[in-house]
Parts: C-alpha cells; sequence; structure tokens
C-alpha cells in the first residue's frame, strides 16, 4: 500500500473510533467537537491516478 493510502486509511479509522465514541454514554461531546474537524483535516489527498472504485472484484461483483 502506498504511504498516502495508509495514511488515509488511518485517519478514516480515527474518524470512525471518534464518532462512534462520541455515542457511547458519557462521551466527552467537546472533545469531539474540537478534534474531529482537525482530524478530517488531516486526511490526505487522495493519490494522483487513483480510482475509488477501480479495484479486484469481490464474491458477488461481475456476475
Amino acid at each position: 500500500m502506498c504511504p498516502d493510502c495508509e495514511d488515509f486509511a488511518r485517519t478514516v479509522v480515527m474518524l470512525g473510533q471518534l464518532a462512534l465514541y462520541a455515542e457511547t454514554t458519557g462521551a466527552d461531546l467537546d472533545f469531539v467537537e474540537s478534534v474531529s474537524p482537525s482530524l478530517a483535516m488531516s486526511l490526505p489527498d487522495i493519490p494522483p491516478g487513483h480510482v475509488p472504485n477501480e479495484g479486484p472484484e469481490y464474491p458477488g461483483q461481475g456476475w
């Protein structure tokens, strides 16, 4: 995996974890509101030439 792709995937995972945390009882919503915009802005650009829907076919696709 290319370095930019790894950064993108890692950041998306952290955003997902932050969203899950925001839904938990007793979550510090001030923390979520202050961190989420910065984390979203840190998403790297999609690498040049990357086509998001291009890739291997998975079972059930292309039949």
